[in-house]
């Protein structure tokens, strides 16, 4: 099964709204996440590069190394039956300022943080993505999830709270 990695980038508007990409491509079709993408590997490029470049091609913003915050990952075992991903989860310290354009991925939207939970996201984002994108101000979080039997199994692998 092939293992992907990737980054996703949490990034507030100047109303400290949440900026959330409607995808249009699987894995996750026609459900709100946050915007990223598959880190270069060919290329070895760091979670925080693969930040840098997406925020420049989906966002339209230049960023540098100072303004991200790298506060956790999810690690999912045969996530939907065809991929093993490793997702890094990464603030974006500088406010959105001017609103993206949609693209092939999908479209944006803005989103209070308490909208979040009642709208389509992926099922598992309640348990692996947003709980820990809340304590985010704690330290470093690791979780892992398994989706190889009908039980997912999550392990906290890395904690502030340890």
């Amino acid at each position: 099964m092939p293992y992907k990695i990737s980054c996703l980038l949490f990034i507030k508007d100047l109303k400290d709204r949440l900026l959330l990409l409607k995808r249009k491509k699987a894995p996750n079709l026609g459900k709100w996440s946050p915007p990223g993408g598959k880190l270069e590997t060919s290329l070895g490029e760091s979670p925080i590069e693969c930040g840098i470049r997406e925020a420049k091609e989906e966002l339209g913003i230049s960023l540098k190394n100072s303004d991200l915050n790298l506060f956790g990952y999810v690690s999912e075992k045969n996530y939907e039956g065809e991929n093993h991903w490793m997702m890094f989860l990464i603030e974006v310290l500088l406010p959105l300022e001017i609103m993206p354009d949609d693209f092939e991925e999908g479209s944006f939207g803005v989103f209070e943080r308490d909208q979040i939970d009642a709208l389509d996201i992926p099922q598992m984002d309640h348990q692996l993505i947003w709980p820990f994108y809340d304590k985010r101000n704690l330290g470093f979080w690791g979780i892992r999830a398994d989706f190889s039997s009908t039980q997912t199994k999550i392990k906290i692998e890395a904690s502030p709270l340890k």
